[in-house]
């Protein structure tokens, strides 16, 4: 039913139903209009033909009297065709005629009076439709002039036959037509849209195919490959550029952290620059872990790792990672909680699963103390939704407002308006940038009271991407 469904969802299927709707209008109508227009003119040639033939019976009837009439008719009556004759004596007895089975209703109408009636041939047979004219003669004679309605039944008959074979041309079409447009049009589309998806997983150097044709996809594919070749160019140059400028922030922060480590140990205990020195060693650290965090989101967004995703055990890893920092959320007076469901499997980077959870942990260290003297409370949640795994840190602080929950997992940003505890705003994004990379995302819900990051990945095995894998611990703020 999905795929059904799917299927009445494209584009090529409602250009065929509207290709096809249209048509099936525009045909009805040119054949409703011949119909009626045909119709028409059969009805006045009918009239014409019965109004010519009782001029010619009037004028024998006046020359030839009732005999000489009697006999005209009975020579016509013998000749084929669609002409219809009757004449009667004052008591209904047939004088001449090709025809029987009139009521008397047909001669109790209005002289010359147009009607329409069925008969009965002379010989038997089926009954038949047509159009006569009744005239009532001097000497109680009444005369029958008409005209067979077989050509008009035929002709309905045909263009009924017609309407039918034409419907099933027009449906005939339109199959075909969404056929083409399915397997030409859509087939095109539906590879713009894979590149387009490898692309935004990391793989810029990804074009749209071009088949040659020189059509309008062809001309829009040349125009979107060379946009993404300046793209692909700018994202290297800045690339190389953050690299370069982080590597070369980096060593020198480093070399400097070494030599005051070194003069701290050449001054000896209690010397006067001791607090001085280790606060300017904690800074370094300080700029050392944001680089390495900035390099970790950047390599992760570009997919340059080559680790492999593996299995894993979603409820494992979650009580790995509890195990680790329960001893951690009681130093600060707090409890660490896991609800994890068993068998609910991963295929992701390990290292980099348990770099996000730890993130989100230590994001509930610094903001998720509750208002008041209730004690910190953070419980770690693996669940099933739907084709995923909810991986969740709650806390029962402040929480985020929803208007900064977007603006919150972008870097550097940090929502404490004084930004007194320690940190760059680094940590959510890299757990957003770890989360997509296993095509997933991260969710900041409004626990009532505090706030649930949750990491929704897929369930199973995940779609083969280049993988991200740095090691090591984040920076948590």
């Amino acid at each position: 039913m999905t795929s059904l469904g799917k299927l009445f969802r494209t584009t090529a299927f409602k250009l065929a139903l509207i290709y096809l709707a249209a048509l099936t209008l525009a045909s009805g109508a040119v054949i409703v209009y011949l119909s009626q227009n045909t119709a028409s003119l059969l009805h006045e040639q009918v009239v014409e033909t019965v109004d010519a033939e009782i001029s010619g019976l009037a004028e024998r009837y006046r020359t030839g009297g009732i005999r000489g009439l009697v006999a005209t008719i009975d020579a016509r009556a013998r000749q084929p065709g669609a002409s219809l004759y009757l004449v009667t004596d004052f008591a209904g007895n047939v004088l001449a005629g090709n025809v029987e089975g009139f009521g008397e209703r047909v001669f109790a109408g209005e002289s010359g009076e147009l009607q329409r009636v069925s008969y009965a041939p002379f010989g038997g047979g089926a009954k038949r439709e047509a159009f006569v004219r009744v005239f009532q003669l001097s000497g109680g004679f009444r005369l029958l002039v008409g005209r067979d309605l077989r050509e008009h039944q035929f002709f309905r008959d045909l263009l009924s036959e017609a309407m039918r074979f034409w419907l099933f041309v027009i449906a005939a079409l339109g199959l075909v037509t969404w056929v083409f447009v399915s397997r030409r049009v859509l087939k095109r589309i539906d590879a713009m849209s894979a590149t387009g998806q490898r692309i935004m997983q990391g793989d810029l150097s990804e074009r749209l195919p071009v088949d040659g044709s020189g059509d309008e996809f062809d001309r829009l594919a040349v125009s979107l490959n060379a946009m993404l070749e300046r793209i692909e160019a700018l994202m290297q140059g800045l690339k190389e550029v953050s690299d370069n400028i982080a590597h070369d922030l980096k060593t020198p922060l480093t070399r400097m952290r070494n030599r005051l480590e070194e003069a701290m140990r050449q001054g000896g205990e209690g010397a006067p620059s001791d607090d001085a020195l280790s606060r300017t060693i904690e800074d370094c650290d300080g700029l050392i872990r944001t680089f390495d965090a900035l390099l970790r989101i950047a390599r992760i967004e570009a997919g340059s790792s080559d680790a492999a995703l593996v299995d894993l055990d979603a409820g494992a890893l979650v009580a790995e990672v509890a195990e680790l920092y329960a001893p951690v959320v009681e130093d600060v007076g707090g409890s660490l909680t896991v609800e994890a469901a068993s068998g609910l499997a991963l295929h992701g980077n390990r290292e980099l699963l348990v770099q996000a959870v730890i993130n989100l942990i230590e994001n509930a260290l610094k903001y998720g103390t509750p208002q008041g003297a209730d004690p910190l409370k953070v419980t770690l949640a693996v669940t099933r939704s739907g084709d995923g795994v909810r991986l969740s840190v709650r806390d029962h602080g402040p929480g985020i407002g929803a208007a900064d929950r977007a603006r919150a997992v972008q870097r550097f940003v940090r929502l404490e308006a004084s930004r007194n505890l320690p940190g760059s705003g680094l940590g959510l994004s890299l757990v957003n940038a770890v989360a997509r990379l296993h095509g997933g995302q991260l969710v900041l819900e409004d626990a009532a009271p505090g706030l649930r990051a949750v990491l929704e990945l897929p369930l199973g095995k995940a779609k083969a991407r280049k993988q991200g894998n740095e090691g090591g611990l984040g920076d948590g703020g």
